[in-house]
């Protein structure tokens, strides 16, 4: 226990002498303002203005710089900062300060009742979904869905004869209650499936490092690390929710599902109190996508590694040949005496000539030898000047926030078949430029869609395959 006080980010969070700070100007800049990172610059200026209302209507004082302070609490892992592809330095909560902060608003949340019964109808459905499907006895599945199949017919008589049958007010504040607090735990356990996966990286590289470590012993390591956690069940569960998330027939009717839950009355009253459900998809979308990026550095950095291990060796075995030449070229005038001056202590291994490939002589590439004629000024078309066309990004991303009215998100391939391209790839290289300029849109490279184009300048028509694109409404 003492190790933990003394060792674990979160404790050392509580513990910190400026912890108030810390908690308070975190907890407002990531949780109240729904930021998953925020850039340097910004969160300096943020902090400095925090630092001075708390001085002059506070009347506490901080000393120090507000970089000094973002430079300590990334140093004690409170805080991450990464480079973006433009150099300028972004800074997101660690997985250790999300647990602190969770814990502190559940602390001081003060909730008006705590729900019994929705948790308990979930734990019964859960164990039903258990004992039946999983049973031996096809008998007992049998009883069990000719059980549900009368419950439906009957909710359908009520519903055909105009009978509702809705829920309490308690029990819609209290399923609202439950489903807020479940996605918020499903965010903070993304950090810790991040961080779990940072952790792999860590060791990955403490081993890459490693100077008498062979290239098939990393590859071997990698490799068996990454099936294990493909196929364990965190990985299982991971990949099974980004398949459901992907599915534009699920996403459609939780889209459906939203929008009928917030009409109502009841949610209407209490959800200004959070806004998690509105933005459910973006922010789980977002979460999936990181987990992801950090799962596949792994390979990237195995990859750098080989390349400069090979670039090492290649190097080290020149110098071992020069170093042989300049020797032999010393001694040539005075060879060895020694009738035995090398020895080889393993066996010769023979190389047969057969088993060489075969010599492939080299194509020769020949050149067309053309008559330059000079031309004219009357030779030339100027009407190919005026036939040019271009792509109005304008109305392009008139498109994408038409089709986010109805939609929490959609993707590239849901535009594309709303509104047909027209204009070849050019108009599908002003989409990518459209969503690598969109914080909110989400580019995933693991995941690639087919997607039918045309020109109608040239009259062809053509298919093409690229990432998974997908525009978030803000």
């Amino acid at each position: 226990m003492k190790k933990l006080k003394e060792g674990d980010p979160s404790i050392k969070l509580l513990n910190a002498d400026n912890s108030p700070l810390i908690i308070s100007f975190l907890y407002q800049q990531f949780k109240e303002k729904n930021t998953l990172e925020l850039s340097k610059d910004d969160l300096e200026s943020n902090l400095s203005n925090y630092l001075y209302y708390l001085k002059t209507q506070e009347g506490i004082e901080y000393p120090r710089q507000p970089a000094e302070y973002l430079e300590d609490w990334t140093n004690s892992e409170y805080l991450r900062s990464r480079y973006s592809t433009n150099d300028v330095i972004y800074y997101e909560l660690t997985h250790h300060t999300e647990k602190a902060l969770y814990w502190v608003k559940n602390l001081i949340e003060t909730r008006k009742f705590v729900g019994t019964e929705s948790r308990l109808l979930t734990i019964i459905n859960t164990l039903k979904e258990l004992a039946y499907k999983n049973t031996n006895n096809p008998t007992e599945r049998l009883n069990e869905l000719k059980k549900q199949k009368q419950e439906i017919e009957l909710e359908i008589e009520k519903a055909e004869a105009g009978i509702t049958d809705p829920l309490t007010d308690t029990q819609i504040r209290e399923r609202y209650s439950d489903i807020c607090k479940t996605l918020d735990d499903m965010l903070t356990d993304f950090k810790e499936i991040e961080h779990n996966f940072r952790l792999l990286d860590m060791e990955t590289r403490k081993k890459l490092i490693q100077k008498d470590i062979q290239k098939g012993e990393i590859l071997d390591e990698v490799v068996s690390t990454e099936d294990d956690i493909r196929n364990s069940d965190q990985g299982k569960s991971l990949e099974a929710f980004w398949n459901l998330l992907q599915s534009q027939e699920q996403l459609d009717e939780l889209d459906k599902l939203i929008e009928m839950t917030l009409t109502i009355q009841q949610i209407q009253e209490v959800k200004q109190q959070s806004f998690t459900l509105e933005d459910m998809v973006i922010k789980l979308s977002r979460a999936g996508v990181k987990v992801q990026k950090v799962n596949h550095s792994l390979a990237e950095q195995l990859s750098r590694f080989l390349d400069n291990r090979t670039y090492l060796e290649n190097k080290r075995i020149m110098d071992i040949l020069s170093d042989i030449k300049s020797i032999a070229f010393e001694i040539k005038d005075t060879p060895p005496t020694e009738a035995n001056f090398l020895e080889i202590s393993s066996k010769a291994e023979i190389e047969m000539v057969m088993n060489r490939s075969l010599w492939t002589p080299k194509t020769m590439t020949n050149l067309r030898k053309e008559e330059i004629v000079l031309g004219s000024p009357d030779d030339s078309d100027a009407l190919i000047l005026y036939n040019q066309f271009s792509v109005d990004k304008r109305e392009l991303e008139g498109r994408i926030q038409e089709l986010l009215e109805t939609h929490s998100q959609i993707s590239l391939r849901k535009i594309i078949e709303t509104h047909p391209v027209k204009k070849g790839i050019d108009e599908i290289l002003a989409y990518i430029e459209i969503a690598s300029n969109d914080k909110k849109a989400v580019i995933n490279e693991d995941l690639s869609e087919i997607m039918i184009i045309s020109n109608t300048i040239s009259q062809k028509r053509f298919w093409i395959q690229m990432p998974q694109i997908i525009f978030c409404r803000s």
